[in-house]
């Protein structure tokens, strides 16, 4: 298969390139398009850039503020700012949640809510997993029901990524108890002012706080902020996991952390002997394949959605493959360090963060589905194989 960008995408990538390089404010960084970006001068000059042609939710319809922007386009544009380390703001909301509402919504929640997620005014989070229900997510226990022109929403969500910083929820919960579990569920926008909710944070291996756990204790919830039909709610649901990219900042950010090992391996040669040098160089060679194999199966993903197909397997493949490999990359950068690999002060290689990362890898193969989910689906959909 021939990857390369013919005249008309070559000339599109030339153009976000450039925009980058003219636009991009100094000092500002970051590939993780779910991260926190703190209101800098520096990040509202690059939100008011980025603003202007529509590329904080480039994938939305103009007529929502978005740039309209095809798949191929989409997926350039990720491309080039994950080489640039450029951020994509809006994270979830733009990502996720506006893109449910278009599609979903009604025009009351589209006026609502989507013009402030452009305008960086809200900060949504998402009310999914619950301390019995992860992988299994249609067993779900928070429970709403209804009161007049309210739900009263009692249950709790964890793993709850910016709850403690968010302005909104959206949310599944079971409306109808006696219902099969994948019905009975409602899709909901909560207000995270609404009395009654009570955040909590989950601190990880990293001593970093972005978890949290979420109380809700006879929380009132409007009805008109039900999206879609009550009780059809896991559908809704399902369109939201289903607004997922191609991976390819995963893929771009194993190529950088690859590059700057391997410099950092070869500067160092001199240090190591003869037999620990060619060990480590032979498991770097191996996260080189591993590393293309990845940005390939993202270009797959890509170009099925550019001919007008839904990636299932496909998807899983690349999901689960990307984020085994961060944490083969990053075990491996701490193997070449040896004991400097443990240590995360500044004064160590890397400025430390290979700890760190080592640490915050161990949660990819779990956070937006497990391993284990994944070969499932890649067993059952992917190859029809019957179900154990």
């Amino acid at each position: 298969m021939d990857w390369k960008d013919n005249p008309q995408q070559a000339e599109w990538r030339a153009t976000v390139r450039q925009f980058i390089k003219d636009r991009l404010p100094e000092g500002v960084s970051g590939t993780d398009p779910f991260a926190d970006h703190e209101p800098t001068p520096e990040m509202e000059s690059w939100r008011k850039s980025l603003a202007e042609v529509g590329w904080i939710a480039p994938h939305w319809p103009k007529e929502y503020g978005g740039a309209g922007l095809t798949t191929i386009e989409q997926f350039i544009l990720s491309e080039e700012f994950a080489e640039s380390d450029a951020p994509r703001l809006g994270g979830i909301s733009t990502m996720m949640l506006g893109p449910t509402i278009i599609a979903i919504g009604n025009e009351d929640q589209k006026r609502e809510h989507l013009p402030p997620i452009l305008r960086g005014e809200t900060v949504w989070c998402q009310g999914y997993s619950e301390p019995g229900s992860g992988s299994d997510l249609a067993s779900l226990q928070s429970r709403a029901v209804r009161d007049g022109d309210d739900f009263v929403l009692n249950g709790q969500k964890i793993w709850t990524s910016g709850a403690h910083r968010a302005d909104w929820m959206f949310c599944l919960a079971r409306t109808d108890p006696d219902a099969p579990k994948h019905r009975g569920i409602t899709y909901f926008l909560i207000d995270m002012k609404t009395p009654g909710i009570t955040v909590r944070p989950l601190v990880n291996l990293n001593n970093f706080h972005h978890f949290n756990e979420v109380f809700f204790e006879d929380v009132r919830v409007p009805a008109r902020n039900v999206v879609g039909e009550v009780n059809r709610g896991w559908y809704v649901g399902a369109t939201t996991l289903d607004f997922e990219r191609s991976s390819i900042g995963g893929a771009v950010g194993a190529q950088k952390a690859l590059d700057r090992a391997v410099k950092y391996l070869n500067a160092n040669k001199a240090k190591l002997s003869a037999s620990d040098y060619s060990a480590i160089r032979h498991q770097w060679a191996d996260r080189a394949i591993e590393t293309s194999v990845a940005r390939h199966l993202a270009y797959r993903i890509a170009s099925m959605q550019a001919a007008g197909q839904i990636p299932n397997s496909e998807a899983s493949i690349a999901k689960m493959f990307a984020s085994e490999l961060s944490q083969r990359v990053a075990r491996t950068n701490v193997r070449m360090l040896g004991m400097f690999g443990q240590l995360t002060d500044s004064r160590a290689p890397f400025n430390g963060e290979s700890a760190i990362e080592y640490c915050q890898t161990l949660s990819s193969t779990i956070a937006g589905g497990t391993s284990e989910i994944q070969r499932n689906i890649i067993a059952t959909r992917g190859l029809g194989l019957p179900r154990g």
